[in-house]
């Protein structure tokens, strides 16, 4: 097994014992969003780092719900082993503020013998960070984190753990323990949260992840999760990741918000081209814009997804863009003399828990990237709700409805060579089989029951 970026773990894990660290847990999220794990002991980590931990393929194919789909491409039956490694290096082992004794390390899979993974998603992510470099570009990402807070997560319906009023500070009254450790925890494992507030839907809590490179990001984003659990479970909460936790909750939405630069310039601003955009900045967007139906199938690709996808809540019902419109599937976030043009970014509406989050920024940079090389045409921005109007007026302006079934989105997916190539022909087979198993798993049940079902698994 080849054996690069090895080095290093000897004095990493000395660090880690002064720190009281006894065991690193090695996670990853699969093609569901689900995170999984193996956990190794401190002395074992050089081992971990050299020759990976055996992992079997078949997480390529687990659906929401650890139903193994077989099928895919080498995945025909259980034979077969992967490596599971440290996918930053030493540096990248974090010890969990919170839960002492313990660190967290993002993973990646690889063959046997070292070389890449098919399969393997940061794998993917990598290669259109790439491609983008190869372009002379620079793409910078960060998340909006939605998720409910019960004080009895078992109970149906879940019993919230705080109540309105929405966005204000007396809502919060009685967390200030979590509230101020999650906060803590977070900065002290490294991920910089730019604001933090109670949200609209009871129970619901928003936090925003800095931006920073895709990759980076990524890790961040799975080190969030983590540590949103740990803080809630401390606390006597449980917290609820998943896109629509109940039928007449309101959706979590996981925003994703991405800037694409050249040379420095943030191709998003600076434009002499309407809202300020850039010649190639309007072809980026326009390329998301595009590509939407088959990217909302990786970014927010599960069953709650598709339920949370209801015209008139923020959820990305229709296939626009518009300049700080919050119905809209893509809001740009224009540049202001007061932040500067580097503040300039997209806001993706349709992305949530149950994506992996590698293979979202991905696919957002493979359309974007496309856009640019097809010099895509950017329509008119879209400045009202279009569920506000008729079909007839949607018709004529051109507006279609994303995918809101499992046979849409599948067909989305299917038809579009794009996204299906930023993927990978393995990648796009696992998706396909894990969304369908998701898909006749949920065929025939109560709304209810289903979102119960995928409720805490993210």
């Amino acid at each position: 097994m080849s054996r690069p970026g090895t080095t290093g773990y000897g004095s990493r894990t000395r660090a880690l014992v002064d720190r009281g660290v006894v065991a690193v847990t090695m996670g990853w999220a699969d093609n569901n969003g689900v995170l999984r794990s193996r956990t190794v002991p401190v002395e074992r980590l050089a081992d971990a780092g050299r020759t990976g931990v055996g992992v079997t393929p078949l997480f390529a194919v687990f659906d929401s719900h650890d139903r193994i789909v077989f099928g895919p491409p080498g995945l025909e039956t259980p034979s077969g082993d992967v490596r599971l490694v440290p996918a930053a290096g030493p540096e990248g082992i974090v010890p969990c503020a919170g839960r002492h004794g313990l660190a967290w390390s993002p993973g990646r899979l690889v063959a046997a013998d070292g070389a890449p993974w098919p399969y393997d998603q940061r794998g993917v992510l990598e290669r259109q960070v790439a491609a983008a470099a190869e372009a002379g570009l620079t793409v910078r990402a960060g998340y909006e984190i939605e998720f409910a807070l019960y004080t009895d997560g078992d109970g149906e319906p879940p019993v919230p753990a705080f109540t309105g009023p929405v966005y204000g500070p007396n809502a919060l009254v009685g967390l200030d323990g979590f509230v101020t450790r999650l906060l803590a925890d977070l900065r002290d494992n490294g991920v910089p949260v730019g604001q933090f507030h109670a949200e609209y839907g009871p129970a619901q809590l928003e936090l925003s992840i800095g931006p920073a490179d895709p990759l980076t990001t990524a890790d961040r984003q799975l080190l969030a999760r983590q540590t949103i659990h740990a803080a809630a479970a401390a606390h006597g909460f449980r917290a609820c990741l998943s896109p629509l936790p109940t039928a007449h909750s309101a959706g979590n939405g996981w925003h994703l918000h991405s800037s694409v630069s050249r040379d420095g310039t943030n191709l998003l601003a600076r434009g002499d081209g309407r809202h300020g955009l850039t010649a190639d900045g309007a072809a980026w967007l326009a390329g998301l814009l595009r590509h939407l139906p088959a990217l909302a199938g990786v970014t927010a690709p599960s069953v709650p997804s598709l339920h949370r996808r209801r015209p008139g809540s923020f959820a990305a019902a229709y296939m626009v863009w518009g300049v700080e419109n919050r119905e809209a599937a893509l809001r740009l976030v224009p540049a202001n003399p007061r932040l500067g043009a580097a503040h300039a970014n997209v806001e993706l509406k349709a992305s949530d828990a149950s994506a992996n989050p590698y293979l979202a920024l991905a696919c957002v940079i493979g359309a974007g990237l496309a856009g640019i090389d097809e010099g895509a045409d950017l329509p008119d921005p879209v400045q009202q709700d279009p569920a506000t109007w008729s079909d007839d007026e949607r018709a004529a302006r051109g507006v279609a409805a994303l995918p809101v079934t499992p046979a849409e989105q599948a067909e989305a997916l299917a038809a579009d060579p794009v996204i299906t190539g930023v993927l990978g022909e393995h990648v796009t087979a696992a998706l396909r089989a894990v969304r369908a198993s998701d898909a006749e798993f949920a065929e025939g049940k109560p709304v209810d029951e289903v979102l119960a079902a995928f409720r805490y698994r993210y």
